[in-house]
């Protein structure tokens, strides 16, 4: 009878016994994973914080450009309400808006119409007078009037 005992207990100590993985397979990464693992999230992260750079900085360009065309704007009624026919010539100043210096032309021209006039205005950095960041166009004269 005992020899039964041990055939089944043979048995159940196999079936343990290949039940069980080898140390390798259960201790996870190898080195050689981690590190591979940790270079493609700095790649990854480098590359986001590069476009993270260029949006800042597209943002700024685009703040002050729209920041010209307001001005510019501005301008173009001053120059309407000041006169409503205003007399051909240049003109130009310098001018504090949204917490920055600018510089603007405004050109009033005649045209084919003797009773209206065209208004061209151009804004520029104060620092950079050459670079116009806007340009607007726009009419006044005894004919467009309400």
């Amino acid at each position: 009878m005992v020899a039964p005992m041990a055939t089944s207990s043979r048995a159940a100590l196999t079936a343990v016994r290949t039940d069980r993985r080898s140390p390798r397979a259960a201790s996870g990464f190898t080195l050689l994973e981690v590190l591979v693992g940790l270079l493609v999230l700095a790649l990854a992260l480098l590359a986001l914080t590069r476009t993270a750079g260029l949006q800042v900085s597209q943002f700024a360009a685009l703040r002050g450009r729209t920041l010209a065309g307001w001005l510019a704007e501005d301008v173009l009624a001053e120059t309407r309400l000041g006169s409503p026919f205003p007399a051909a010539g240049s003109s130009s100043g310098t001018r504090r808006f949204g917490a920055r210096d600018w510089h603007w032309d405004a050109r009033v021209q005649a045209t084919d119409v003797a009773t209206i006039r065209r208004i061209d205005v151009r804004v520029s950095a104060a620092t950079d007078p050459e670079t116009v960041l806007a340009q607007l166009t726009g009419f006044a004269g005894e004919d467009l009037q309400p």
